[in-house]
């Protein structure tokens, strides 16, 4: 079941902003920052709170970290890979301190929540000053305060993971398009998956609390927001307020585009895919991660919906918003996964027609029940498999990219075209790529489009 939220009390945050205040008035304090993020869109909104933050006390962005007073790395541990990237850029690091002494670094995220990572980071990279877990983000002030006042070291990772902090400064990375986290951590335990242990069980945001950060967001001219959480779906369970509800008071008022990631095939009800076909505002796509076409992986992986029923929901929501766009997550190699099972895979990528999906070689994470399975799959299988699965993914995308040919859409731009300057590029509503005729003030605007040709992740068009 899910943890009852506790708000952090307007008390303590008041103590937060004092140090930060007192910390902007530090003649040694650090001038500038540069924040270097990991993983999911979670973590970069994460990192966008703690720009605000650092900003709240006096410093400025550095355009990156060679120019930067104070590096952050807001890490992942989804994947060991996360991991090891973002431990070898630490290192790094190292190097440049040696030539600029008062370079201050700091390790936090979900990396740092794990039983004593935190530790073990301060005791073989002594040139680290700080570390914090993802339940600490708020005391950010205070770490710094004491790293600063105290020319000593600071380590904090809080186990008390049913906190929810309202109110912290963000900086928006853009105008036009914002994270809104409405949920924090999972409940659902999936045998491979280490975000229940760093992220903590799933705790909800109060409705009223999201539709005042919406409020503000719409009049400050955002165009497009992204509700986010492990499984959005689940949104407000053990209470009267629920996702449906949710995406219905967001659309009424009016935000242009509304998305949301990540959904769980097991939580997806017919109530959300009726409020996803009426709705206005709710974009036509939806990520749905399957993780595997094989029913005993998916039992083993502890998914809890069968193969069949996760088709059933693919095909609920194709009757009810014909023009949908499915995007998905896939995991080659998991333990005892034999090849008939892997075929089973490729085999769902084929019935369902994918626009794209994120496929990964299972990465096995220490405390997971996955991590000790028999039938590791070597690396040279799983490779194999991966790229035969990445073409059949590709595939399935150039046929559903082909069939959007001639297709009105609405396109959010978001940058100019490197190859091109007098091209502009962004996000359909089905969340692919488009590129079309544009110019540098069309950035952050909704711009109609034609499709005129395809290819495998994106789509050429001409304005209407």
């Amino acid at each position: 079941m899910s943890q009852l939220p506790v708000l952090i009390s307007e008390a303590e945050l008041n103590r937060q902003r004092e140090i930060a205040a007192l910390i902007a008035a530090l003649p040694e304090r650090p001038g500038s920052y540069h924040i270097v993020t990991y993983g999911c869109q979670m973590n970069a909104h994460d990192s966008e709170k703690l720009a605000g933050i650092l900003e709240s006390m006096g410093m400025r962005e550095a355009s990156d970290r060679l120019n930067a007073d104070l590096v952050l790395f807001n890490t992942c541990c989804i994947r060991d890979n996360a991991e090891r990237r973002a431990l070898g850029n630490v290192v790094w690091l190292n190097e440049l301190k040696k030539r600029k002494p008062g370079l201050m670094i700091g390790v936090c995220g979900c990396m740092v929540q794990q039983p004593l990572m935190a530790q073990r980071l301060i005791k073989r990279y002594p040139f680290v000053d700080l570390a914090f877990g993802t339940h600490n983000l708020h005391q950010l002030p205070a770490i710094l305060y004491e790293l600063l006042t105290q020319k000593k070291r600071v380590v904090s990772v809080s186990e008390q993971e049913n906190l929810i902090a309202e109110g912290l400064p963000v900086r928006r990375q853009n105008d036009y398009k914002a994270f809104i986290t409405i949920m924090y951590g999972c409940n659902n335990y999936c045998s491979y998956c280490i975000v229940p242990y760093v992220r903590g069980r799933e705790r909800s945001r109060r409705m009223a609390e999201i539709l005042t950060e919406t409020e503000a967001l719409i009049k400050s001219g955002t165009q497009e927001i992204m509700l986010l959480g492990q499984n959005v779906n689940s949104y407000g369970n053990g209470s009267d307020e629920t996702f449906p509800q949710l995406l219905r008071a967001l659309d009424a008022m009016g935000v242009p585009r509304i998305r949301f990631m990540t959904s769980h095939p097991k939580d997806l009800s017919d109530e959300l895919i009726g409020v996803m076909a009426e709705g206005k505002h709710i974009c036509n796509h939806l990520h749905l991660p399957v993780q595997s076409g094989s029913e005993v992986i998916l039992q083993t992986m502890n998914r809890r919906y069968t193969r069949a029923e996760y088709l059933g929901r693919v095909k609920a929501l194709r009757q009810a918003v014909p023009n949908i766009g499915l995007t998905t997550d896939f995991i080659v190699g998991f333990p005892g996964e034999t090849e008939a099972q892997f075929e089973d895979t490729v085999s769902l990528v084929d019935a369902v027609g994918y626009d794209g999906a994120f496929t990964f070689i299972f990465s096995p994470r220490a405390g997971t029940k996955a991590a000790s399975l028999e039938g590791q799959v070597s690396p040279e299988v799983a490779g194999e498999r991966l790229r035969h699965l990445i073409t059949a993914v590709e595939a399935g995308s150039s046929q559903a990219h082909r069939q959007m040919l001639g297709q009105m859409e609405n396109v959010l731009v978001e940058s100019v075209s490197k190859r091109d300057q007098n091209m502009v590029s962004g996000k359909g509503t089905r969340g692919i790529t488009i590129t079309l005729p544009g110019t540098p003030e069309d950035i952050g605007k909704i711009v109609p489009v034609k499709i005129t040709s395809s290819a495998v992740n994106t789509l050429r068009a001409e304005r209407t």
